[in-house]
């Protein structure tokens, strides 16, 4: 297999992983997808610096969908640049808030490949393009019982053990 493509293959996969995990609040696998020494401020650094900044930035909102769409990278051996656009669906103010939220966003990240392996070589910058809050938001659905019924609201990521054991830390 072309190492390019390879290359490419992983660090849309870093997206891909980054938005599930943030979704289901695992913090833990979250973390992973960056370099050990990852600069979280002028001050720190570390995986374990990352996951109390992602365990604070996440409980001010309840909810999250990431989906991320177009991926442009440009490699340059061992390292890469990249820009992911996203469409963020978010549950803003904590798990007991009903408002609803939709975020357009740039990311533009740096890439670093460490033994044959890309992660995330730095925090990741985060551009909104723009924000706005929908007239109707889908906390207040019924549940779907799904597979019963096409719409409402479903378990996930509610039953998800990361997502309990985030909330639980309260």
């Amino acid at each position: 297999m072309d190492d390019s493509l390879d290359a490419h293959d992983q660090i849309r996969q870093l997206a891909s992983r980054y938005a599930v995990y943030l979704d289901a609040r695992d913090i833990e696998s979250l973390v992973q997808l960056y370099v050990p020494d990852v600069r979280v401020s002028k001050e720190l650094s570390g995986r374990e610096a990352l996951a109390e900044l992602f365990d604070g930035a996440l409980r001010s909102v309840g909810l999250t969908f990431l989906n991320v769409g177009s991926h442009l990278i440009e490699l340059d051996g061992d390292t890469a640049t990249g820009i992911a656009y996203t469409r963020a669906e978010i549950q803003d103010g904590g798990p007991e808030s009903s408002r609803w939220i939709t975020h357009l966003i740039h990311y533009h990240d740096r890439y670093q490949c460490i033994d044959g392996r890309w992660y995330f070589a730095a925090n990741r910058k985060h551009f909104l393009v723009a924000g706005y809050e929908q007239a109707a938001s889908p906390l207040g659905l019924e549940p779907a019982e799904w597979p019963k019924n096409q719409t409402g609201m479903g378990s996930v990521p509610f039953e998800l053990d990361t997502w309990q054991q985030f909330w639980s830390k309260d």
